[in-house]
């Protein structure tokens, strides 16, 4: 068997920001509509600082109403609820995003609740999960919806595949379920209290790995041809002996990539495959929010 086609999430993000662009495009000829992205951060985290800066880039970009309000680390949780409300009131903003960690301070599940599901585009908010796992129109957390259309990208019509989800978590491990029941497969949730694991992710025609562990998942537990979406994002010492004593790091993913790609029909590297999607899929969710603030459908071209 040849080896697993490479999925470019990093090509399928660059070409949907450039539908995005489209389409802010023609809301803004055609209706007179902005969409706006408010992104709030609290702190130095240097990550959580790149991170914000590469949305409010990638929104300017597209033709988006980008604003970004950076807080003291010493900020309340009552400066910050006030700050949250007020988004929630301007109606220049359709989305907004609180950037995760906060300070310990302050409640994250109490932010993240007083955010208008409306315009949660990360898709955490209680009632978001709850549209979703009842099949309404939700907006849906940018990674699972990210790792659904390089799916659907690559296989076509999902129906009747097996697919097993490796990892429980709200941010993707349950809604990655919910969006694959929605599209008629067989689900599998699988995680560390599962019987014989391997086995389970063996029968997989989907395996989605989502756990944050390095290279847990290893060649012989795919299945020959079974498409294969590494969801982790995970540092571990660099494969170089001499670099890793000066405390170099390489990024690997929960799958065994080089494993796997000998195993596999798909599989998407670490980095470069679904880490991509995860902001243009916040941008889209920006997007789906401002239209139906305006009772509009979704521009053609996100379709």
């Amino acid at each position: 068997m040849s080896e697993a086609r490479i999925i470019d999430g990093k090509a399928f993000a660059a070409d949907l920001r450039g539908r995005i662009g489209v389409a802010v495009h023609r809301l803004k000829t055609e209706k007179g509509l902005v969409p706006g992205l408010a992104v709030v951060i609290v702190g130095e985290d240097p990550a959580s600082q790149l991170y914000v800066k590469n949305k409010g880039e990638q929104s300017r970009m597209a033709g988006l109403h980008s604003v970004t309000h950076t807080l003291p680390a010493e900020t309340t949780q009552e400066q910050l609820l006030r700050l949250v409300n007020q988004l929630n009131h301007d109606p220049a903003i359709h989305g907004i995003l609180v950037q995760l960690p906060l300070p310990k301070h302050i409640d994250s599940n109490a932010v993240l609740a007083a955010i208008d599901p409306d315009k949660d585009v990360d898709g955490f908010h209680i009632v978001n999960a709850g549209r979703l796992a009842v099949g309404l129109p939700a907006l849906v957390p940018c990674t699972p919806l990210g790792c659904l259309m390089l799916l659907k990208d690559v296989i076509g019509e999902l129906r009747g595949l097996h697919a097993v989800v490796v990892g429980r978590s709200n941010i993707v491990g349950k809604p990655m379920a919910q969006l694959l029941l929605q599209a008629d497969c067989t689900v599998t949730v699988a995680h560390s209290r599962t019987v014989d694991i391997a086995e389970t992710c063996r029968d997989a025609d989907i395996l989605i790995a989502a756990v944050g562990r390095p290279e847990m998942v290893r060649g012989d537990w795919i299945k020959e041809g079974a498409v294969v979406i590494d969801v982790g994002i995970n540092r571990v010492p660099s494969a170089d002996p001499e670099k890793a004593a000066q405390g170099k790091t390489r990024v690997v993913g929960d799958v065994a990539f080089e494993e796997a790609k000998a195993v596999a029909g798909a599989i998407t590297p670490v980095p470069g495959g679904v880490g991509p999607m995860t902001i243009a899929c916040l941008l889209l969710n920006t997007v789906t929010a401002a239209c139906r603030s305006r009772g509009l459908p979704l521009p053609e071209e996100l379709v």
